[in-house]
């Protein structure tokens, strides 16, 4: 009896000694972990945490960026804000911009995904690299080189145009109001375009296969496969894409201040280049509580457009799990 005491003890003894090793190595390991995120923490709170925390200080201020925080002017700069009709143009031109942009990327974009994700298609990695390019080119060049194209009368698309009848006259198409937020919206549609497509593809590429084997079975053509299979079951995917390219269109300063800088006439100045001129105003005085607190404005609008949004990306998701389980119980009690 005392023997098997004995070895329930040691065998106690040696379970506890591997609790507390494993303890150990857990413990080194989680300090290893947070030894190597640091430094990503100590730079976001510096960099992204702090100046966002400052704005709202600043917004209560008229400072220039220079000197100590001592004239407090309290929310004046919010109501100077709130009345000036050239923030409510930038505002304005934001919601056309990302309207448009989505208006044009979401069904164009779709529709070349549907190309792509054919299996007898030739040559479909290649062109999905050739649309995704322009995702990894900086939107400063992007702006640059399009400024060249459609910058002047004797720009490329001018002579193109021309050449082909399809004009009497070059076109101004970045000094006129119409044509250059035109401009704007098409070349953004094009930069954003390779990532709305790779996000379609990836949303076909996921459907169930029942669903279409059942269509067929049922005697659905191609064009009702995509009506009645297809796109209902890509609902969730298209809130999704909805959702990145509303968010990428509200990051549009690189691209507007190096095509159009917000002319002709302020018809291109968007939000951000609004907060930029405030902010670093070389040609005067530099007000930066003042362009704290339109990008305070204008981040308040945005939190408010992306829960919206991602209501639209939840309800969505729950509508679209509903076709899911009925293709999936017909082809189940079709085996």
């Amino acid at each position: 009896m005392s023997l098997g005491a004995n070895e329930a003890m040691t065998v106690r003894t040696d379970a506890s000694r591997s609790v507390v090793t494993l303890s150990r190595r857990k413990r080194t390991r989680y300090a290893w972990a947070y030894l190597f995120v640091l430094p990503q923490v100590v730079f976001f709170a510096a960099f992204t945490i702090y100046p966002i925390a400052m704005s709202y200080v600043y917004s209560f201020y008229e400072w220039s960026g220079i000197g100590p925080l001592e004239d407090s002017v309290g929310w004046s700069n919010f109501s100077e804000l709130l009345r000036d009709p050239a923030f409510w143009n930038a505002f304005r031109n934001s919601l056309i911009y990302i309207g448009a942009t989505a208006a044009i990327l979401l069904p164009s974009s779709l529709l070349l995904a549907l190309v792509l994700n054919r299996a007898v298609f030739r040559g479909k990695v290649f062109y999905r690299t050739v649309y995704f390019l322009p995702v990894v080119t900086a939107a400063s060049t992007v702006g640059i080189v399009m400024k060249f194209i459609f910058g002047n009368e004797n720009a490329l698309v001018n002579g193109l145009l021309l050449k082909l009848g399809l004009l009497s006259e070059p076109v101004p198409w970045l000094g006129q109001a119409g044509t250059a937020m035109g401009v704007l919206v098409l070349v953004g549609s094009w930069k954003f375009f390779g990532m709305a497509m790779v996000y379609w593809l990836a949303g076909l590429q996921s459907l169930p296969g029942e669903a279409f084997e059942a269509a067929r079975i049922d005697g659905a053509g191609s064009a009702q496969v995509l009506r009645y299979v297809t796109l209902p079951l890509l609902r969730p995917v298209a809130a999704v894409v909805l959702l990145l390219t509303v968010v990428n269109s509200m990051h549009v300063f690189d691209l507007v201040k190096t095509l159009t800088g917000g002319g002709p006439f302020y018809a291109t100045e968007t939000v951000d280049l609004y907060i930029y001129n405030y902010a670093f105003n070389t040609s005067g005085f530099p007000r930066i509580g003042y362009a704290s607190a339109a990008g305070i404005v204008f981040g308040l609008a945005i939190f408010l457009l992306t829960l919206l949004l991602g209501w639209l990306v939840q309800a969505s998701r729950e509508r679209g799990e509903r076709p899911r389980r009925a293709a999936a119980a017909r082809g189940g009690g079709r085996e």
